[in-house]
């Protein structure tokens, strides 16, 4: 059984028509790409998944389920847990207070002014065995506006985590960072899908990450599925080439 099945999703916004008929089926424990070029309908694609915006026709599946009509949040509760572009974080707190926000949540204890000892220790065991995981264990300290920007980036994946996600959904994970802060987070995206076997829906704009790591990829072009395959297959399509890749067919 799939992780994530998706059939002839569309969603229109008026007279647009951001994705047409979309099918994507994604297996358990993979690490699965979607590209395209700017436009495509990459991001629309992952707020519908996540249940920020309605499909306007068409069936989401996840973990057996139909989730069409269930909210976002309940599909975080479900596993299903996402990134986003423009980092999202507590940038005035310490990078331990905001991946514990996240284990609190998860422990569904936010709310209560005073947990138990015994509760605490565990959070708080929690968050260092996230911390240790994605890297962040000497800057827990830290304020994480006194971070660099890929640091925030990893402090947000590491929240995502704390949520114990099913399928962990990276919408452009490595946008705007430098190359040595783009390879630590390649690493730690392969690590957490070969030593945590996370499963892993990513966007991505850079196609040798995206034909370094994935297992599977999915080509959107102006909101239709352009192809699917393993990266070598995509590589060799010559509609890609000549839509995606800048290549001639």
């Amino acid at each position: 059984m799939s992780l994530l099945r998706l059939t002839d999703v569309s969603r229109v916004f008026g007279t647009l028509a951001a994705l047409d008929g979309v099918a994507l089926e994604m297996d358990e424990g993979q690490l699965y790409a979607v590209i395209g070029p700017n436009g495509a309908g990459k991001t629309t694609l992952f707020n519908l998944i996540s249940g920020f915006f309605p499909a306007s026709s068409g069936e989401i599946w996840f973990d057996g389920k139909q989730i069409n009509r269930i909210a976002a949040a309940e599909r975080v509760a479900l596993g299903l847990v996402r990134t986003f572009q423009i980092t999202e974080v507590f940038p005035e707190l310490s990078v331990f207070e905001n991946v514990r926000i996240g284990v609190e949540a998860q422990a569904r204890c936010s709310a209560w002014p005073w947990p138990s000892q015994g509760l605490s220790r565990q959070i708080n065991a929690r968050v260092d065995e996230l911390l240790e995981i994605t890297g962040l264990t000497e800057q827990a300290d830290r304020t994480v506006s006194e971070l660099a920007h890929g640091d925030q980036r990893v402090v947000e994946v590491t929240m995502a985590l704390s949520r114990n996600p099913k399928l962990l959904l990276l919408d452009e994970p490595t946008a705007g960072m430098g190359h040595s802060e783009t390879e630590h987070m390649v690493k730690l995206i392969r690590d957490l899908h070969v030593r945590q076997r996370q499963s892993i829906l990513f966007i991505e704009h850079d196609m040798d990450i995206v034909f370094g790591i994935a297992d599977r990829i999915t080509v959107l072009n102006y909101g239709k599925v352009l192809a699917t395959g393993s990266p070598r297959e995509i590589a060799a399509n010559p509609q890609v080439q000549a839509a995606y890749l800048g290549e001639a067919a």
